[in-house]
């Protein structure tokens, strides 16, 4: 009986550690966010350890449904699409279930697509906040913006592609067109890495359309002096 978070690769396949191939494969099941996508990962590494469905509009159901078979004695890997569960994704909703029901856990280190950005940006590195996801309306986005415009911490943000711009105008707005860094594609052939003004890059990317997960970068320490 255990529960292991596995950490998997946000992009290059070779990025998982000898350890979590082990548990993937000793596992009686993978509880992944989406099992198309952890199949690439384990068709790659000849890996064929049944795999259940565990995300966001299913967790309650499917949550009942891991426990009971952590109760009969199961050991069950839990993966996201990439990186580390229960980091903006609702693996740390199992976790917990798991640990109120005095169930064992551990984890599987591994890489975070925010730290992978953050060594990758020359950004203070010494002292930050990770903030998920910005919200998806304007008006909370907004908000959202308003409350670190005195941080002196380097903030990190995950948006998707298609929001992307929109999120740019609203930092160039209320944060008085700050510096930048936006990570797209770590560890992928099409890595890429930009740190300018948001006005530049709302030009960049109106022209270039994002594709991939990206990480937002902001330090407002010299702005905060």
């Amino acid at each position: 009986m255990m529960l292991y978070i596995v950490s998997t690769p946000i992009g290059n396949l070779k990025d998982i550690t000898l350890r979590a191939l082990e548990i993937l494969k000793e596992a009686d099941l993978i509880a992944a966010e989406d099992t198309r996508h952890t199949k690439i990962l384990l068709d790659h590494y000849q890996i064929t350890t049944p795999t259940t469905s565990y995300f966001e509009h299913n967790q309650l159901k499917k949550g009942d449904f891991l426990l009971s078979k952590l109760k009969e004695g199961q050991k069950i890997a839990l993966v996201t699409d990439a990186g580390t569960p229960g980091i903006s994704d609702p693996g740390y909703q199992l976790i917990r279930l798991a640990r109120e029901n005095d169930i064992p856990v551990t984890v599987i280190p591994g890489p975070t697509a925010l730290i992978a950005a953050l060594s990758l940006s020359g950004l203070p590195a010494h002292n930050f906040i990770f903030e998920g996801f910005l919200p998806v309306k304007s008006g909370a986005r907004r908000k959202k913006l308003e409350e670190i415009k005195a941080e002196k911490r380097t903030v990190i943000f995950y948006e998707s592609p298609h929001r992307l711009l929109k999120a740019l105008e609203d930092i160039k707005e209320v944060l008085d067109n700050p510096q930048v860094v936006v990570a797209r594609e770590i560890t992928k052939k099409f890595e890429e890495l930009k740190k300018t003004s948001a006005t530049d890059l709302i030009q960049h990317f109106s022209k270039t359309t994002p594709k991939g997960e990206l990480v937002l970068l902001l330090n407002l320490a010299d702005k905060n002096k």
